[in-house]
């Protein structure tokens, strides 16, 4: 199990590693166009969400809303600044290690239980990895692509708590 435990932080921590870079490279001319910030806030609020030992718990962190939830796909009341996503990216950071540090035999097996999921915590992991890599990878094609400029690949997370 600590084998594991330490190839999932290395590659999850690298997935978040590079969401960060991407959100720090984003020039503030660029940053408050829906498709960059919403999309980077929408990463982090699953990324937190996703990382719950018990989601129908969960609540982000002020000034962050349960907008996500929204069937209708209503966007949060303002622009959230590059600064309060960066530090709720943090937030969320360590809460994905210290998830992942706290496996083991018996806490691999608990579920992430909603209407729509029902998975075992590594699964979690994994799926929320995914989701994560699959957002990094349209914000560094919006950026490529309207300031020629993209976040940086990252292998393994060098990050610790």
């Amino acid at each position: 199990m600590e084998e594991l435990k330490k190839i999932l932080w290395k590659q999850f921590g690298a997935v978040i590693d590079m969401l960060e870079s991407s959100i720090l490279v984003c020039p503030e001319s660029f940053w408050d166009k829906k498709d960059f910030w919403y999309s980077a806030y929408h990463t982090i609020f699953w990324l937190d969400y996703y990382s719950s030992v018990k989601p129908d718990e969960f609540s982000p962190p002020q000034p962050f809303s349960l907008s996500e939830f929204n069937p209708k796909g209503i966007l949060p009341e303002r622009i959230y600044l590059k600064k309060e996503l960066l530090e709720y990216l943090e937030h969320s950071r360590k809460k994905v290690f210290f998830l992942i540090e706290g496996l083991n035999e018996e806490t691999s097996k608990e579920r992430f239980i909603t209407k729509k999921k029902n998975y075992n915590r590594i699964e979690m992991i994994l799926y929320n990895m995914r989701h994560v890599q699959h957002h990094v990878g349209q914000l560094n094609l919006l950026l490529r692509q309207n300031v020629d400029t993209a976040g940086k690949w990252v292998s393994q997370t060098a990050k610790e708590y």
